[in-house]
């Protein structure tokens, strides 16, 4: 045997005594059979007692014994890659534990699925895993069958349906995604098409001052006062649309006072770079009035080559920007599992689904500067966020606002809130989204599927837990997630 209790050093059916048929017969997984097959089964196990703390099996061990409480508490506990997930402790006569797949034989694996804990002192039924199999498969052949295919069944439906919701998931930010880089990419061309025919125009006008003999010191200085005039075009301190109009009605009138043609269409660029009347008063004295006019619109034109130069540079930036987000969103650049910063994350899917928040839906983001990076398989965490934010979304119809938010709960747990403004969820429907299929969506709108994938990543992938708070106007739903990795077991 290699089970061990733990506090006392006991093993798992060893210093049990004989058990009674009656006793058997007062549990509910037993309390059909006939006498000869209780006297059978109490002949086959041992009643064996467990204090308080101590260990009944332990997953991953050998599954050589199936048990059943007759009195006292057991909890349940799931080792992942985060840490153990306990469940609910129960005091229910009966509920068992252990080997629960012996009956399947080689066709599953005999090692404990869970770990077993009496957190009271507690009496139990012990019945050897070999045994077990036997007994289910000569008495119960039909059910066996039967269990197995629901299991084989179950695992691949849960397959598909994991394929599904990331399909979904991933459905759910492409159209956002597409539009985000349409942007920037309609403005990278839109720019680079105006670019080619500013710079022939632009070459033109300053061949022809050179050709009309200005002085080549005199040229030098003018490129000088338009490198002024590109650096200020990118100054992004604020000027009012008021103050903005006011300068280009006051610069497009010195400038045909001057006799500069086309003045009002030359003004806008020009203000837009911080050139006024004082800057043209400064080229009309370097260049005199022969070689104003020409002067005035080179440099225009060159200024506006380089704010559209800085458009395509912002618009090339943006999307590396997007592309960094999706790389992140999906973590085609990581390892499945480490540390990482859940800010981070959720910024990347909001980038995501930027493209697809309405107009009337504001988002705010409220993230503790103190929460530290935690252990986690990103890429499924991103799935949680996009079925939350989808969620919440939808609930508001296209008005209202989304909130996210982080926090640290008593300096072990991390805390990340997906909010709304929508009507809520009700009372009594509060425990059953979580369950498959369970949609209040109508036909053709929802899955029925996000949430039980998302309680399923959270509590069985990363040990954490997922809940909802809601009322009319104030839903949030609530992901908490260790902050420390388990030590390997």
């Amino acid at each position: 045997m290699t089970e061990q209790d733990g506090v006392s050093g006991r093993r798992i059916g060893q210093g049990g005594r004989p058990v009674e048929k009656d006793l058997l017969r007062g549990l509910f997984l037993f309390e059909k059979l006939e006498d000869e097959k209780l006297e059978a089964l109490a002949g086959y196990g041992t009643e064996q007692d467990f204090d308080a703390g101590e260990q009944i099996v332990k997953q991953g061990d050998p599954a050589e014994f199936f048990v059943v409480l007759i009195e006292g508490e057991v909890m349940i506990l799931v080792e992942t890659p985060a840490g153990p997930v306990p469940m609910s402790p129960t005091s229910q006569p009966g509920v068992y534990g252990g080997a629960i797949s012996a009956y399947m034989g080689d066709r599953a694996p005999q090692t404990y699925p869970h770990s077993l804990n009496a957190t009271k002192p507690s009496r139990f039924f012990v019945l050897p895993a070999e045994r077990y199999g036997q007994i289910l498969n000569e008495w119960f052949p039909m059910a066996v069958h039967l269990l197995d295919g629901a299991r084989i069944g179950g695992m691949a439906q849960r397959e598909l349906v994991d394929r599904r919701q990331r399909l979904t998931a991933l459905g759910t930010i492409t159209a956002g995604l597409t539009h985000e880089l349409n942007n920037p990419a309609a403005a990278a061309v839109r720019a680079v098409g105006e670019l080619r025919e500013k710079v022939k125009t632009s070459r033109r006008r300053l061949a022809g001052l050179i050709g009309a003999g200005i002085d080549p010191e005199r040229l030098r200085t003018l490129i000088d006062i338009q490198e002024k005039c590109a650096e200020s075009a990118s100054d992004t301190s604020s000027r009012s649309p008021l103050e903005i109009s006011d300068a280009e009605d006051e610069l497009s009138d010195a400038l045909e006072e001057a006799g500069v043609e086309n003045a009002w269409e030359i003004a806008s660029p020009l203000v837009s770079a911080r050139f006024g009347v004082d800057t043209l008063e400064q080229v009309r004295a370097l260049v005199g009035d022969e070689f104003l006019d020409g002067a005035v619109h080179w440099i225009s034109q060159a200024t506006e080559i380089s704010q559209m130069l800085n458009e395509v540079t912002d618009a090339t930036e943006r999307i590396s920007s997007l592309i960094a987000s999706a790389k992140q969103y999906s973590q085609m650049d990581r390892t499945p599992y480490q540390t990482v910063d859940v800010r981070e994350l959720l910024d990347s899917t909001l980038t995501m689904f930027r493209g697809k928040i309405p107009p009337g839906i504001s988002v705010a983001t409220d993230y503790d500067p103190d929460l530290p990076p935690l252990p986690a398989y990103a890429g499924e965490l991103n799935q949680v966020w996009t079925n939350l934010i989808h969620n919440a979304l939808d609930a508001m119809a296209g008005t209202g606002r989304l909130t996210v938010r982080t926090a640290v709960e008593h300096d072990t747990v991390a805390l990340i809130e997906i909010g709304d403004t929508g009507p809520g969820v009700p009372e009594s429907l509060r425990e059953r989204i979580f369950e498959p299929f369970f949609t209040t969506k109508s036909v053709g709108e929802g899955t029925g599927l996000g949430l039980d994938i998302s309680f399923r990543i959270i509590a069985g992938r990363h040990g954490g837990d997922l809940r909802v708070e809601s009322e009319p106007g104030n839903t949030r739903f609530q992901v908490r997630l260790p902050l420390i990795e388990a030590p390997p077991t």
